[in-house]
Formats: structure tokens, C-alpha cells, sequence
């Protein structure tokens, strides 16, 4: 996946009437919708959703799934909305939070295989003795006490340190080389702390309130304060280290949580205790830049816990960055189950 890890710091870190579901986790709620409760979904490009829908639906173990993912595979793009229409009701699950919803993307960092004098800051593979180690060495002395020198665990080198420590809160990214060709990178693991959101921290200090707090305030703040900048990083133990990833087209997204590529403003990151991975989900973003539009359920994030809780794939570089580092919007999520899975989430005296 991404990262088990990224996006940690919080930033960017009904048929008729409502039919609730409750019992022992009275908390949670589940709504039938109809499509036309839906807001905007006559006018989504139901195409590209199916299109992405069918890339992971090969992935699921149950056979109502499966039945809808051969299904799909037979479908022409005019025909997706009749598709999901016809074989999916909008089930609302809701527990009692209101609705969040941030943004991820895939960095690009200038880097190079070799150490120089521009490129200092190293891309490492997870040590052997940290894999099965529950907790490894923290942040600090992963990079201070020269436990990683002379090992050969350097994937690549780069030249900004403030981009490296992002590269570890999204969990993948690419490395462009003086050539003009790329590495892709992907999570291999961490070190097994607990993340500690250096944006928190700021916002602990005075330096800034909670709604000013964003990546490109907290790069910005570092680089005018080096030296405070550079124990500000500090403050968070975990580290996360890479591998490469050599089997993902450079035209693709990179791999979520299914192991399969994530799609730019298609995917999106949820909570999978409460929607299943692969199932398409009614995106329906307010706030600036509203969005509605049918999404698929790709991936997962520590900070993503919720029912109505998700994060939003923006794609890769910094446009796409800069868009997702802004995004911190209400709304609704609803998400699309097979036909008696939906009905089956209801009471009894329905």
C-alpha cells in the first residue's frame, strides 16, 4: 500500500425517510438511499468510474462481488451508469462523526543513485534486524548514530531533506535522476513508533493556529529555520524506509492498498472497518472546488478512521500537492454495496 503510515499528521493532519440500523454498536447507521438522493449523479462520467472499478474488483474474495466484477468486465462505457443502477443500492453508514475529507498525492523528488554534493539525503531500505523488531531505533538515531552507513541500504540519494521527510508521510513517490529517467519508490516499512504530527507541535508552540497549518506552511517554516527546522523533524520518531518498485507502468498511479495503481481524483483512501476495499463510493465534497463524482475505495491511511472519513488520490507532483495539501472539506460519502449485502445491513422490521 502507500503507506500504512502516510498522512498521519492530520493535515490538509434512504427510501423516503431514514432507516437506522442500531444494536450492539448503536453508533453506527445505515441509510438506503436511491440514486436519485444522490447529489449530481446524473452528471458524473460514470465511464471512468467503471473503468477504474474494474482494475480492483478482480480482488474480492466473496462471491456476490465477484458476480458484479464479471459483470462489469462485460460493460461498454454508455452503459456504466445503468450498470451501477442496476446492480448496487447507496447504503449512507454513518457513526456519529460529521465527515472529513483531505487529500494525498505522489511526490517527485530530484534525486540521484550516486551520493554528490547536491545529492546528500539518502532513500534507505528497511534493515534487516528492523523488520521483525516490533520497535526499531527512533528517528533521530536512525540518522545520527551511523547505524545505517556503509550498507549498501541507499536506494537513491536526494537533494532536499524537507521533501525526504514528506516522501515518508505519503509512503511512495518518484525520484527524477540527472538522466531524465525515474525511480518509483514505494513503503517498505518503519521503524514501528508512533507518528508525532510536527504540525501539532507548531500549532502547541504558537507559531501557527490549526487552520493555517498545511505541508506548504510546515516546508516553508522549516526552510526559514533551519536549525529549529531541523529538530522540528526530529520530533516525530517514526521513519519510514522504501523499496523500489520496478513492476507499475510510469503512466500509472502508484500502488494502494490493493497492490493495484490508484487513480488521480478517481481512488480514494477510507477506513476499511466500515467500507469494503474495491466497492465504488458517491464522493459528494463541499467546500471550494465542490466535487461529486463515483469513486472506488483503493486505499487506507493511519489518520483515515471513520465512517464518513476519506482522503482523496490527487495524483502526482507538485500541482497535485499543492491541491491536496489544501483540502479539508465537509460533505457525505455513500457508498455502493451489491443489492442484498445493502439490504441486509437493515433491521429486521424494515
Amino acid at each position: 500500500m502507500i503507506s500504512a503510515l502516510r498522512r498521519a499528521m492530520g493535515i490538509a493532519c434512504l427510501i423516503g425517510g431514514a432507516m437506522t440500523a442500531t444494536g450492539a454498536q448503536s453508533e453506527i447507521s445505515y441509510s438506503l438511499l436511491n440514486f436519485s438522493q444522490l447529489d449530481g449523479w446524473e452528471n458524473d462520467n460514470h465511464a471512468a468510474a467503471l473503468d477504474v472499478f474494474q482494475k480492483t474488483c478482480m480482488d474480492f474474495d466473496d462471491p456476490d462481488w465477484r458476480s458484479l466484477c464479471a459483470a462489469a468486465k462485460q460493460q461498454k462505457p454508455e452503459a456504466a451508469r445503468a450498470f451501477f443502477e442496476l446492480l448496487f443500492r447507496p447504503v449512507l453508514i454513518e457513526d456519529g462523526q460529521g465527515a472529513l475529507f483531505t487529500g494525498y498525492f505522489e511526490p517527485e523528488l530530484d534525486g540521484s543513485r550516486s551520493r554528490s554534493s547536491r545529492y546528500r539525503y539518502p532513500i534507505y531500505r528497511m534493515p534487516p534486524e528492523a523488520r521483525n523488531a516490533g520497535q526499531w531505533l527512533p528517528r533521530r538515531e536512525i540518522l545520527t548514530s551511523g547505524v545505517m552507513d556503509g550498507r549498501g541500504l541507499e536506494i537513491a540519494w536526494v537533494d532536499d531533506s524537507v521533501e525526504l521527510f514528506f516522501l515518508q508521510i505519503q509512503g511512495s513517490g518518484r525520484v527524477r535522476l540527472p538522466d531524465g529517467s525515474t525511480i518509483r519508490v514505494g513503503y517498505g516499512g518503519s521503524n514501528g513508533h508512533n507518528y508525532r504530527s510536527i504540525g501539532q507541535e507548531l500549532v502547541r508552540r504558537g507559531v501557527y493556529s490549526i487552520h493555517q497549518v498545511s505541508a506548504q506552511v510546515i516546508k516553508n517554516w522549516v526552510r526559514r529555520n533551519p536549525s529549529d527546522g531541523r529538530e522540528l523533524l526530529m520530533h516525530n520518531p517514526t521513519y519510514v524506509f522504501f523499496r523500489e518498485v520496478r513492476n507499475v507502468a510510469s503512466s500509472a498511479g502508484p500502488l494502494g492498498a490493493m497492490n493495484r495503481s490508484v487513480t488521480a481524483l478517481r481512488s480514494l483512501a477510507v477506513d476499511p472497518k466500515y467500507t469494503p476495499l474495491g466497492a465504488p463510493v458517491w464522493l459528494e465534497k463541499d467546500g471550494d472546488g465542490k466535487m461529486r463524482r463515483l469513486m472506488v475505495a483503493q486505499d487506507t491511511g493511519s489518520a483515515i478512521k471513520g465512517a464518513q472519513r476519506a482522503d482523496i488520490f490527487y495524483g502526482t507532483g507538485d500541482e497535485a500537492g499543492q491541491a491536496a495539501g489544501r483540502l479539508r472539506d465537509p460533505g457525505r460519502m455513500v457508498v455502493l454495496l451489491p443489492i442484498q449485502r445493502a439490504y441486509a445491513l437493515l433491521p429486521e422490521d424494515i
